[in-house]
């Protein structure tokens, strides 16, 4: 430990001190400070802190323990007033390996619920906080989020402590286990499903469909048997099974079963390389239930239903002489981040959002239409009345019946609708409109996100 490190532990246990013990604080800091520093890794877990007689004081999650729990030993944690108590109490640290963010994220929730420490529970400040909730009673059990857990006909998990990660992880485990989270009261026996059109994440093979009958009750049920059995930390035995079951289908020549689980185990075995699970959301932009987001588009733009899909799309350009465009996918209100796409504009020369935007409407419709592929409810364009005009032509063009087109100016943020010429203007504090400043804000960072790889990639010649 450097002699900078060693000065600001100090500082840092003199803080702590006040009203404790200064020696035992002082040689807790630079004794806890170096266990941290040598035996933590830089890999996701569980820490758990813990007072002078060995009781749990606070669990929390990290993506690296290393660098989480060493933020506990700066200065300003211990004038934080969130953490300044905590530190004062603390004596030793100790941490639980995980093998991804989102076994962190169950390991916490676990261990909370188990042991109940004293500052998790002073810092939920009595708020509600989420359950990931599935459904026992259905033929085709749903899994949903909830603030307001029912007493029965359900298994529950949590309670979790952020919302944000909840939302990341369930995204991942849908790709995993295509389970479903719609409202819809399927019966096996109701031969009526069959003719019913799939959502999209049936299309990008994030759910199995169940309500077009695509897949058994018996078989879906397996499905989510083995979702409870990850939920509840069998994560091995639960690949041992997968495999064994995967060798006994390709032996039978049931090759589609197998392969289907030769990809689920392939994202199980991967699921440490899925990133950070709260850049799922971003609460300054969009803090409310993304529930009353949809539930206002469809109040203020008639629909029949409440929209489950938006896509949103953007151009950007590239010193002036390149232009691309991007194109982000939310699914309920939240970002679908393996259904976003990037786009290199090839048929237009210089700068023309508008001739854009029509070749990567043109393109991307283009494709769903040959391949099949379910439309979004709603497809957002930013920009103003010119480039709405523009994305309807493309699909003018291309002879296909579009879904609901809006475009969102920004400035006054007028909402341009397709087939109306009056633009639709909403209060600021409107849950529809914060729901498409989200996408919209969106789609432009990630259009910029390209733009500036394609701009290192050009200077850098990487």
């Amino acid at each position: 430990m450097s002699e900078a490190e060693k000065s600001e532990n100090l500082e840092v246990a003199e803080s702590a001190a006040e009203v404790s013990s200064p020696k035992s604080q002082a040689e807790f800091f630079l004794r806890a400070s170096e266990k941290v520093r040598t035996k933590f890794p830089a890999t996701p877990g569980v820490y758990l802190f813990q007072d002078q007689a060995g009781r749990v004081l606070y669990i929390g999650k990290a993506v690296n323990l290393k660098a989480r729990v060493s933020s506990y030993f700066l200065k300003a944690a211990a004038l934080d007033s969130r953490t300044a108590q905590l530190v004062k109490e603390v004596y030793d640290v100790d941490y639980l390996d995980a093998e991804s963010e989102v076994d962190a994220l169950l390991m916490e929730s676990r261990l909370v619920k188990d042991i109940q420490p004293k500052f998790n529970k002073e810092l939920r400040d009595d708020k509600t906080f989420p359950y990931l909730q599935i459904t026992t009673h259905e033929d085709f059990p749903r899994v949903e989020i909830t603030r307001e857990p029912r007493t029965s006909g359900v298994k529950l998990y949590g309670p979790f402590t952020s919302v944000a990660s909840l939302r990341g992880a369930v995204q991942v485990l849908q790709r995993v286990f295509q389970f479903r989270n719609c409202s819809l009261d399927i019966e096996e026996d109701d031969e009526r499903w069959r003719w019913f059109r799939p959502c999209l994440l049936a299309s990008i093979k994030q759910c199995t469909a169940p309500c077009n009958l695509r897949i058994s009750k018996d078989e879906y049920r397996r499905d989510i048997s083995r979702l409870k059995k990850f939920l509840d930390g069998k994560r091995k035995p639960l690949l041992k099974e997968m495999k064994a079951e995967m060798q006994e289908a390709a032996a039978n020549l049931r090759y589609e079963q197998a392969a289907r689980l030769r990809d689920e185990i392939q994202l199980l075995e991967s699921l440490d390389e899925r990133g950070e699970l709260d850049k799922h959301e971003q609460p300054e932009v969009f803090y409310m239930d993304p529930k009353k987001g949809l539930a206002g588009l469809q109040k203020v733009l008639k629909l029949k239903g409440t929209p489950r899909t938006i896509e949103g799309m953007d151009i950007a350009h590239l010193g002036g002489d390149e232009t691309v465009a991007s194109m982000v996918q939310f699914i309920d209100g939240l970002p679908n981040k393996p259904g976003y796409r990037r786009y290199r504009i090839r048929e237009v020369d210089g700068i023309d959002d508008y001739a854009s935007m029509y070749e990567v409407v043109s393109r991307r419709f283009a494709r769903l239409s040959d391949e099949g592929i379910m439309f979004p409810d709603i497809l957002l364009i930013d920009g103003g009345k010119g480039q709405l005009g523009k994305a309807v032509k493309a699909f003018e063009a291309l002879e296909i019946e579009p879904p609901l087109v809006l475009s969102l100016a920004k400035k006054e943020e007028l909402i341009y609708i397709n087939g109306q010429a009056e633009p639709l203007k909403l209060s600021r504090n409107a849950f529809a409109l914060r729901l498409l400043q989200y996408v919209r804000d969106e789609s432009h960072r990630f259009a910029q996100h390209y733009h500036h790889l394609l701009r290192r990639k050009r200077t850098l010649g990487e």
